[in-house]
């Protein structure tokens, strides 16, 4: 029986012409034509003036902070519930991340936010950037953040890794902040198999991020460096199959906001549990979560073990950060969201790939579930 994935890659005779193209153009490398027109698609679809493809969204957050100016001593604010790369991006600068729990939409909760921005300040430490992460698709209260960090006059880094095509207040994801990040990993809403941008109005610092992602080679005619560098530049093949990925992004979208609507007429009516979320509106939807009170009766791991002796992938939410050993003595302001979110959630196949017939055999497996109990 094949499995069930949570978010299996989207792609099909589209991506194929596309990269086939690349490889017939000679444009191997990692420069070259698709790249460049996949960055200027990508800004334009967004709404800013630059766009820098580079091999990850952890590149583009790593590239970002350094950009800004975060380095060794430095603390930056993040949100506890995300996955590892955003503070791993930090600690690559040498920076400490200062972990910040959620609101009840999962995404920073911007009080804690602004009274951890208080602490540091106060402790006469240099609070280097802020960067909060848009979960599951949907965009953080960024406006309000936006102006915090505008009243610290520090940087905003927006990790929108897992909410492109997303909107907030009328604005696209990723048009945010002195730059936002994107990730096009293969689990994401759209993907170059690995890859991410950062996205930007501000033109020297895309100019920068642009010639550290290429060993921060000097334009001389032999290998002259004054500056460390990093390999982080996204190859013209991968950006290839990103174009085709955009220009499909806007169906890939309504069609996972189709999942999730069928998910949330199942839950309806199921006492102890809600489809995670609110409205959905503005989100991108990238994956479907469903959170567990106890008064159901029954948990999320029996559910998952479940769906498991059946071929279907679910998982929990993201661990928070507060809670990873490597990060257990990192400096955290948590009010226990994060934590009840991790115990309580459960993410179900949400994939734009996923058939009808593969959705409605995970349905017909919960409700087989649901019966039993």
């Amino acid at each position: 029986m094949t499995a069930v994935l949570l978010s299996a890659p989207d792609v099909g005779e589209l991506e194929s012409r596309y990269v086939a193209a690349a490889l017939a153009s000679g444009w191997v490398a990692p420069a070259g034509p698709d790249l460049a027109a996949f960055e200027t698609e990508m800004a334009t679809r967004v709404g800013v003036g630059h766009a820098v493809g580079l091999s990850s969204g952890t590149a583009g957050l790593h590239l970002g902070l350094l950009t800004l100016g975060v380095g060794r001593g430095d603390v930056v604010l993040t949100s506890t519930m995300t996955f590892a790369a955003t503070a791993n991006a930090i600690a690559y600068t040498g920076a400490s991340p200062f972990f910040v729990d959620s609101d009840a939409t999962g995404n920073v909760d911007v009080g804690l936010l602004a009274e951890a921005a208080r602490t540091v300040v106060d402790s006469g430490r240099r609070l280097g950037a802020i960067v909060p992460v848009d979960l599951l698709g949907k965009c953080c209260d960024l406006a309000a953040i936006e102006r915090l960090a505008a009243e610290l006059e520090v940087p905003l880094l927006v990790d929108a890794a897992e909410s492109v095509g997303a909107t907030r207040d009328g604005r696209p994801s990723g048009s945010f902040g002195a730059a936002s990040v994107f990730s096009f990993n293969g689990n994401k809403i759209m993907t170059t198999s690995g890859g991410g941008m950062l996205l930007t109005d501000d033109g020297a610092l895309a100019e920068r991020v642009r010639y550290l992602s290429t060993q921060a080679r000097q334009p001389v005619a032999h290998y002259e460096h004054t500056d460390i560098g990093y390999n982080y530049r996204l190859s013209n093949v991968l950006a290839a199959l990103g174009r085709a990925q955009l220009a499909r992004l806007d169906r890939m979208i309504e069609r996972r906001r189709a999942v999730r609507a069928a998910y949330r007429a199942q839950f309806d009516g199921v006492v102890g549990v809600e489809v995670f979320g609110g409205d959905d509106a503005a989100d991108n939807c990238w994956l479907t979560c469903i959170v567990v009170d106890p008064t159901a009766g029954w948990s999320p791991t029996q559910l998952s073990q479940h769906l498991a002796a059946r071929g279907i992938e679910s998982r929990p939410m993201w661990k928070p950060m507060h809670l990873q050993p490597v990060f257990a003595n990192t400096e955290r302001l948590v009010d226990g969201t994060a934590e009840r979110l991790f115990a309580r959630g459960l993410t179900l196949p949400s994939g734009s790939g996923m058939t009808d017939p593969d959705l409605a055999r995970v349905r017909a497996a919960i409700d087989d579930f649901l019966a039993a109990r």
